[in-house]
């Protein structure tokens, strides 16, 4: 599994995370030693901007981007270089001090007023599903992953739970309204923070997924990713596209490989029939290139293009998460 050519590192166009929390997993599975030169690479890129705190500029500017898109650069950063650097440091038993300055980072970003309190400003570029009008859910569960792999000594500090209770409300609050893609992407990131969600969301949430699982066994990205809580002519509009393009009902791998992840995360055994299902799916749909196959539900976006691949390599390391799970051992 290698890293895609991405040019100059912008770990705020999010093309690098799911490498980063893929690519430990397989080498720990395979049995390596060294990391791979991409994967330290990666690492050192990230490093270097936490580094650099409060001097650190923004990938994108308001200059440049439009007005709020400096703070949403930097909101969405800081949950990714946590996230990211949380991985590397996961079983070690303590957070290296740059891990602990990128949480610090990170929770400086978080919001504190308003329907936004305890998530994070996030990109928005009309890119689905990452960075969409509702990808402030999806970030705030990122966070929530990227503290759920901490050691609990640091998740129990009095300073880090007043950020961490602030981060449980709105994910709780804000459930209502969210796509089952954000919903799983919730459910995922309580398996190392449980109490993050209720019993009942929880269960809802599983039901919600077994109600969307195709015939296949696997799941389709478009219809995952719009909730008639938060509909726009715009978001129905994107909608009918994502089922009319190259999405349109057929399982793809990113949305079927987060379903597996977020329903182990939930304790659902491997033997349940949906899981089993969709375990054969991922098993039976490995391209034999070693990939698995997704595609971008912004319409028009050529599956082979930079945006395009990059759905596939999503889909591939969320595969690989699912795959090297030990809940999904026989």
């Amino acid at each position: 599994m290698a890293a895609r050519d991405h040019g100059t590192f912008c770990i705020s166009c999010h093309t690098a995370l799911p490498y980063a929390l893929a690519r430990p997993r397989l080498s720990r599975t395979l049995g390596e030693v060294d990391p791979p030169a991409p994967e330290l690479s990666l690492l050192t890129d990230v490093r270097e901007r936490v580094a650099l705190g409060a001097a650190a500029q923004p990938y994108y500017s308001d200059r440049t981007y439009g007005a709020g898109k400096a703070r949403q650069s930097l909101g969405t950063e800081s949950v990714l270089n946590a996230l990211i650097l949380a991985e590397a440091d996961a079983g070690m038993g303590a957070l290296r001090p740059d891990t602990l300055a990128a949480f610090a980072q990170m929770w400086s970003q978080q919001e504190t007023t308003g329907p936004q309190r305890g998530a994070w400003p996030w990109l928005q570029f009309h890119n689905e599903p990452f960075e969409a009008h509702d990808s402030a859910y999806y970030g705030a569960a990122l966070a929530a992953v990227a503290v759920g792999l901490a050691p609990a000594n640091y998740r129990e500090a009095p300073a880090i739970e007043v950020h961490l209770q602030s981060l449980r409300d709105y994910l709780s609050r804000s459930y209502s309204h969210e796509s089952l893609l954000n919903r799983l992407t919730a459910l995922w990131a309580s398996a190392k923070l449980p109490d993050i969600l209720s019993v009942p969301l929880k269960r809802q949430t599983i039901r919600d997924a077994y109600a969307a699982q195709q015939s296949d066994g696997g799941w389709s990205l478009g219809p995952l990713i719009w909730s008639w809580e938060d509909w726009s002519p715009k978001s129905l509009l994107r909608s009918v596209r994502s089922r009319s393009g190259p999405l349109a009902n057929h399982s793809d791998g990113y949305a079927t490989a987060l379903a597996v992840n977020a329903l182990l995360a939930a304790g659902i055994p491997r033997t349940e029939p949906h899981l089993a299902r969709a375990l054969a799916w991922l098993e039976e749909n490995q391209q034999p290139q070693g990939f698995w196959r997704s595609y971008s539900p912004n319409y028009r976006i050529d599956p082979n293009s930079h945006m395009g691949l990059f759905m596939s390599d999503a889909a591939t390391s969320f595969a690989i998460l699912a795959l090297t799970n030990p809940k999904a051992q026989p």
